[in-house]
């Protein structure tokens, strides 16, 4: 028993001396912790790059943990419907894309992740010529679903995730 107690002792002690250094510690670096903080805050931006208002509902930005978070992005297309083409839907969305990834600090080849929502899953190919432009150097990992309809009759949507680049 006499162990037992003697190893409770030290423990409780021990506990005690670090206890007392962990919190020296945190104490000390103060400074740090706000810098810390501040790169660990959720940064939520608007399509022009400015703080969003409290009263929008999405962001297309969203920066947090060095990461970009981009919503997705779909054409919207005012012309006559007879004049869409997927490639030129991919256009428009990919020029989203990397306007919202440049607002967030990153560039394209920062993306690491997409997701494309497709109306016609028989457009993967051409769509895929096109996306594959906007990647010179490799592309992202990539998941595309084909879905039933997309809001403003796009016929293309995507999201993703992009690193800020470092400069």
């Amino acid at each position: 028993m006499d162990f037992m107690s003697t190893r409770r002792g030290f423990a409780a002690r021990l506990g005690s001396v670090l206890s007392a250094f962990g919190f020296a510690a945190v104490a000390g670096s103060n400074s740090g912790m706000a810098q810390s903080s501040e790169a660990n805050a959720i940064r939520k931006l608007n399509g022009e790059g400015k703080p969003g208002g409290e009263k929008e509902v999405i962001m297309p930005v969203v920066i947090h943990n060095g990461l970009i978070y981009v919503s997705g992005q779909g054409a919207h297309d005012s012309r006559d419907k007879k004049e869409w083409t997927i490639e030129s839907h991919t256009t428009m969305v990919m020029d989203k894309i990397k306007k919202m990834v440049e607002i967030g600090g990153g560039t394209m080849d920062t993306v690491l992740q997409t997701n494309v929502f497709l109306v016609n899953i028989d457009h993967w190919d051409a769509m895929t010529k096109v996306f594959a432009t906007y990647f010179p150097h490799g592309g992202p990992t990539r998941t595309t679903v084909a879905v039933a309809a997309l809001p403003g009759d796009s016929l293309v949507e995507i999201n993703c995730i992009a690193a800020i680049a470092h400069k």
